[in-house]
């Protein structure tokens, strides 16, 4: 489980470095006047990965869409809270889902991990992993989740999409059965 985490002894913390960012970041800060709500009224659902720049990807400016991640930008009760709120109370009305080529949740065995951490912590988790194994399959879920939820009041401006972490772009998926794209854009085959 933790083949990709470094050893305690080669691990070193960030934080100061990072605190020494925000004081160059905070000297030429000139964001003061972006409002709570959203410029385009958007609220973006994502992975987690380290690997998705979610505003270049999507050409976006700071103040311009509500940004929700978690690891596999899964549509959990969690997200639903944060898209009520931005829907109701900040005026979003379209949602984009963006997931992605190469993720850790990809084939990863939820049975053996939660067996993992339950050997290790004496408690298994309550939570669901929510692994997949196709990713565009999962996309098509978490669009049926946003359609199916009472909370996400404004449903029709939806869409999903799987990012191909190799090439950059990005992939249109409908709710129809087996579609795949052939190339980027949202070209579908």
């Amino acid at each position: 489980m933790t083949d990709n985490v470094p050893r305690a002894s080669d691990f070193s913390a960030n934080t100061e470095e990072l605190l020494g960012y925000n004081g160059e970041y905070a000297d030429a800060f000139d964001a003061g006047h972006l409002d709570t709500a959203p410029l385009r009224h958007l609220a973006v659902v994502a992975c987690m990965d380290s690997r998705m720049d979610i505003f270049k990807i999507l050409g976006l400016d700071n103040g311009e869409a509500h940004i929700i991640r978690n690891a596999g930008g899964v549509i959990t009760d969690d997200v639903i809270r944060s898209l009520c709120l931005s829907q109701r109370a900040l005026g979003t009305r379209e949602i984009v889902l963006l997931h992605h080529t190469k993720c850790g949740l990809h084939n990863l065995s939820e049975d053996d991990f939660k067996a993992d951490l339950e050997r290790e912590l004496g408690i298994k988790p309550w939570w669901a992993l929510e692994s997949f194994v196709d990713p565009y399959a999962d996309v098509r879920q978490s669009i049926q989740r946003l359609y199916a939820t009472p909370f996400v009041a404004h449903k029709e401006h939806i869409r999903g999409f799987v990012y191909d972490v190799t090439t950059g772009a990005l992939h249109e998926v409908t709710l129809s059965e087996g579609v795949h794209p052939t190339s980027g854009g949202g070209e579908n085959s």
